[in-house]
């Protein structure tokens, strides 16, 4: 008979959440396990996740821009959707996405294999093999170093795809021209920005997961409504907390013409996370930090939702098949 998670059980009751081995904890794969199977399931889950929210992720893009182009300014998100699929096309939110998808695979991948090994190794130092916040903040922002290498110039290329007016035909011509004209360091010039954001972001996120999972689903079993939830909230406060450094990394990978017409006549680019902070100050001030705040938590709830749904299911899967 299947042991409920309530507190205050009799003493002679079975204590709760006791599970045969080797199935005590679904979301730890077995050992024996290869990486590729972590990877493959990150890989899935990235792609999934990157794919479905992209239309939104090129609203949210627009809505960062300093000073938009008067036929791109939105009232929202959903305002701004159904203004570019009516001015502009059913398939302009997509532009970008081949060369995302490109990314998100083996970043996700190393995210996610990374993630996992780093998690065990530190909660088996910190707390003894249980879960330990600590442990699950380290590790996902060790984990980010690795992520940020991949999807960097991946994020680069497409964010200049999905501007308003954007120069580029395609993928491989925008790689093409942005190399010929400011050479491969354009494609990593907001990697030290990326990785300030992103640092935090992963933590906060990660935390937050743990942290909810152990109020929603302590027992750890397959649970996708928690899975979900707990995802949802973890995404959005990080979202909302490390919005300021994704406006400074919008206008690194964009470099746009109308805010940096001065610097370009000078021969330069805007280059460096300190000289991303200072500009935005001087075009907009302090509300200029928080520039598509709204549509980055509209983005990154049902993204992060989706991403440990698809993770969380493949580990699930992956454990009833070894077992």
């Amino acid at each position: 008979m299947e042991v409920a998670c309530v507190p205050g059980l009799e003493p002679r009751q079975e204590p709760p959440c006791v599970q045969p081995a080797p199935l005590d904890e679904y979301e730890s794969l077995p050992e024996a396990v290869s990486i590729s199977t972590h990877m493959m399931a990150g890989s899935v889950a990235g792609i999934m996740e990157h794919s479905v929210m992209f239309p939104l992720d090129s609203v949210k893009t627009r809505m960062q821009s300093l000073q938009p182009n008067p036929e791109a300014q939105y009232k929202n998100v959903f305002d701004g959707l159904l203004r570019i699929i009516h001015t502009e096309g059913y398939w302009r939110p997509f532009r970008g996405l081949n060369a995302m998808v490109l990314g998100a695979g083996p970043a996700h991948a190393m995210y996610f294999s990374s993630y996992e090994k780093m998690k065990r190794t530190l909660s088996d130092a910190i707390g003894n093999g249980g879960n330990s916040h600590l442990a699950n903040g380290v590790a996902g922002g060790l984990a980010t170093l690795i992520h940020d290498a991949v999807m960097t110039p991946a994020e680069a290329v497409k964010q200049r795809m999905q501007m308003f007016n954007s120069p580029y035909t395609g993928v491989l011509q925008c790689i093409r021209l942005v190399r010929r004209s400011e050479g491969i360091r354009a494609f990593y010039r907001s990697y030290t920005t990326q990785l300030t954001m992103n640092v935090p972001f992963q933590a906060i996120h990660f935390i937050t997961y743990e942290f909810m999972q152990e109020q929603l689903n302590p027992c750890r079993h397959y649970n996708p409504s928690s899975h979900m939830v707990s995802g949802a909230l973890a995404g959005a406060t990080a979202a909302a907390a490390t919005t300021p450094l994704d406006v400074c990394k919008t206008l690194l990978n964009t470099q746009e013409n109308l805010k940096l017409g001065a610097l370009r006549r000078r021969g330069r680019h805007l280059s460096g996370m300190a000289n991303a902070i200072r500009t935005v100050y001087q075009i907009g001030g302090l509300p200029a930090y928080f520039k598509g705040v709204q549509a980055r938590v509209i983005y990154q709830m049902p993204s992060t939702a989706i991403c440990w749904s698809v993770y969380e299911f493949f580990k699930y899967f992956i454990t009833k098949q070894q077992s």
